[in-house]
């Protein structure tokens, strides 16, 4: 069945044109009178790799800053601030040895833990490994300065499953010396504490992260505590010349796993645990060592170049829920221990094309793992005989273009390419006279332009288009099981491929609003969804095509006597484009998501108060739409104080999450083939914090 660009449903169609004809009317009456364009618009730096305020971009991306990160937060997932963007949801799972579930436009859905088709990224070093699995509990929250989220066609300037890309950035330490402490206290048994040092001495500047975190959880057998340092240190050589040391560590020991629940256990009890969570003691440890080294050179007015190197250590180890006894079988225990490290040199240049602006930025990108990979036999909770032995190693090698040409005097135009390729290796040592020798290999090649143009209907209004290629690779992950049960690495998944087209709008109303309208069509080739799910296991095939159809739509308005406002709506007709599972939706993907805030700020006396909510449609549960989780409406409320005595900074906070109580599905795991697809929400919970800092 054939699709054109942007081939929407009638319902869909009659919203997607009130919409932009309501923006394109009030920007035209309020924009007359506007004489500042970009006083909301953050400067970001992910969609072109140089600063530039998103405003003039032709693409959709969006940042969250320090205040949203921090302010009355929990500061543990990326749930928290990311429901501020459309695109983009992020589900807390309330389960943290398989993290928060990450999709962007619908990519990224399916996976049961991690996250997959979304690249993830701190302060430029990648977070998501050349495979395209990544794991969000490595970025620190606690020293973030902002995180942008980028959606659409340009994320494919990234790499392989660039389906979306999230980059945290730590902030910079003060001019003056400053040591602070947090301590946050909430419903079950939740604790944490966050201390930091920052400063400047001479040319270093320097910001220290400390997090320590515990909690029994929301449900039974989901208890977790972790410490986390992220560390930067920035030298400056010279007026032209820095450099800058990032390290990051993660110890998360035994964190329980609950597992998922069916919907009669989920009806009877929403907090309890499967049993074989006990029987087999589910859990899973985490050691994590990164480290980083940037150096930034201003070679002339018009160069600059940017070399940065990184490596890292990670030592994984899962119990399941099952013995890993049965004939093929590679054990109910996993051990893995990664190795990871990686270059990328870029360089940009200033120039002008035509007697008009012109900028391009060349770059090499080399990113590579290996792991040690064994699986044991689970013993009821105890590590029993090896049953699984290989080495998996993959890489990647990339060089990308991408440049800016300021074309005329209302127009730009925002191009790039990628060529990637991506080579997996594995070697089996646990052979058997029943278990053969699985080893094998596996290459892949892409290449991926993409284009944007903008045109500036007025000073405070931004029309633009795009369309772009992109692809991904399956994950080791994905390719450790066969559909069929076998042994050996399922080497006949391919990548899938998507084709993808946006156009929209960003204005100004006035001088105090911000709006963007974003509508966009995806057709994705080989799919990769869910054979099985089964028995702690999870194999994946190519599913054939699917079409994403959707629209994106953000205001923000700061009001009188303090008062502000935020709206972000996302439309997301998501589904299966032909073959048997033709008009099903994509599973763990929703047809809409509003978030809506409301904040006030007391003049002049640290006095604030949020009241926010979120909006979120029914999702399947699977490829066949056979279940689904209903959908909700939740509230939430924060409010604080500050004061700043000589010295000294305080900081207290009180909030509730879900303020009316109500009972919802957080999650869902995709396709289990035992039913236990859900994973419950915590009901109406609680949040204290105080934070002290002193100023040196």
């Amino acid at each position: 069945m054939h699709h054109s660009p942007f081939h929407l449903p009638p319902r869909f169609k009659r919203r997607a044109t009130c919409l932009a004809l309501g923006c394109t009317l009030a920007n035209t009456v309020f924009a007359q009178g506007a004489t500042t364009t970009t006083q909301l618009a953050p400067v970001v730096v992910t969609a072109t790799r140089i600063p530039q305020s998103s405003f003039d971009l032709p693409l959709s991306i969006d940042s969250v800053d320090s205040q949203q990160i921090h302010q009355g937060q929990a500061q543990t997932s990326l749930s928290e601030t990311a429901q501020r963007i459309p695109g983009v949801v992020v589900n807390d799972r309330q389960n943290y040895a398989q993290g928060p579930q990450i999709s962007s436009r619908g990519f990224g859905a399916r996976a049961a833990f991690g996250v997959r088709g979304v690249r993830l990224l701190m302060d430029g070093i990648p977070l998501t490994m050349p495979d395209g699995q990544g794991m969000p509990s490595v970025l620190s929250l606690g020293s973030a300065q902002r995180i942008e989220f980028l959606r659409g066609p340009f994320s494919a300037l990234y790499g392989n499953s660039s389906g979306g890309v999230i980059q945290a950035f730590t902030a910079d330490g003060p001019r003056t010396p400053r040591l602070s402490h947090e301590l946050t206290l909430g419903s079950y048994s939740t604790s944490r504490n966050d201390t930091q040092l920052g400063g400047q001495a001479g040319g270093l500047n320097y910001l220290m992260d400390y997090e320590h975190f515990e909690t029994s959880g929301y449900r039974a057998h989901s208890a977790a505590h972790w410490n986390h340092v992220n560390a930067k240190f920035r030298y400056r050589i010279d007026d032209r010349h820095n450099l800058e040391l990032l390290l990051n560590g993660l110890d998360q020991p035994d964190t329980q796993d609950p597992l998922g629940l069916t919907r009669a256990q989920m009806e009877a009890d929403p907090r309890q645990a499967v049993d074989k969570a006990y029987t087999y003691n589910t859990r899973k440890s985490v050691r994590h060592r990164q480290a980083g080294l940037v150096y930034n050179a201003q070679l002339t007015a018009n160069d600059s170049l940017r070399l940065l190197g990184y490596g890292g250590q990670r030592h994984v180890t899962q119990y399941l829920p099952f013995s890993g006894t049965w004939g093929l079988s590679s054990g109910g225990v996993v051990d893995l221990n990664r190795h990871f490290q990686g270059a990328d040199a870029r360089w940009t240049h200033q120039t002008t094309l035509a007697s008009t602006p012109l900028r391009w930025t060349l770059g090499l990108n080399y990113d590579g793992m290996t792991d040690r990979r064994r699986g044991f036999v689970n013993n009821n909770g105890d590590q029993g005989a090896l049953r699984r032995d290989e080495d998996d190693t993959v890489y990647t090698i990339d060089q990308y273009l991408q440049g800016q040409w300021d074309f005329a005097r209302r127009w730009s135009l925002t191009a790039g390419v990628r060529h990637s390729f991506v080579k997996f290796d594995s070697r089996d040592y646990f052979i058997t006279s029943t278990n053969p020798d699985d080893s094998g290999s596996l290459r892949f090649r892409s290449t991926n332009p993409v284009i944007g143009v903008l045109y500036h209907l007025t000073p405070a209004v931004n029309l633009y288009a795009n369309y772009g290629h992109g692809f991904e690779t399956p994950t080791f992950a994905e390719l450790a099981y066969r559909p069929d049960g076998s042994t050996g690495l399922n080497f006949d998944l391919k990548p899938s491929t998507s084709r993808n087209y946006e156009t929209g709008i960003k204005a100004f109303l006035g001088d105090a609003t911000e709006a963007k309208l974003a509508l966009f069509h995806i057709d994705t080739h080989d799919e990769i969804v869910v054979a099985n799910a089964s028995a702690g296991r999870t194999s994946y095939k190519n599913g054939g095509d699917t079409r994403r159809d959707g629209v994106e739509l953000s205001m923000q308005s700061d009001l009188d006597h303090g008062f502000s406002t935020y709206l972000a709506y996302t439309y997301l007709d998501a589904r299966f484009n032909g073959g048997t599972l033709d008009g099903r939706q994509l599973p763990a993907v929703p047809h809409s998501d509003a978030y809506g805030e409301l904040r006030w700020d007391a003049s002049h006396s640290g006095f604030y108060s949020v009241l926010d909510g979120r909006v979120q449609s029914r999702v399947y549960v699977d490829d066949v739409n056979s279940a689904s989780a209903a959908g909700y409406t939740v509230a939430d409320w924060r409010a604080g104080f500050s004061q700043t005595p000589r010295h000294w900074r305080f900081d207290e906070f009180v909030r509730v999450n879900n303020l009316f109580d109500r009972q919802y599905v957080g999650a869902i795991v995709v396709a289990d083939k035992n039913g236990r697809y859900y994973e419950p929400a915590p009901n109406r919970n609680f949040l204290v914090g105080v934070k002290a800092a002193y100023t040196f």
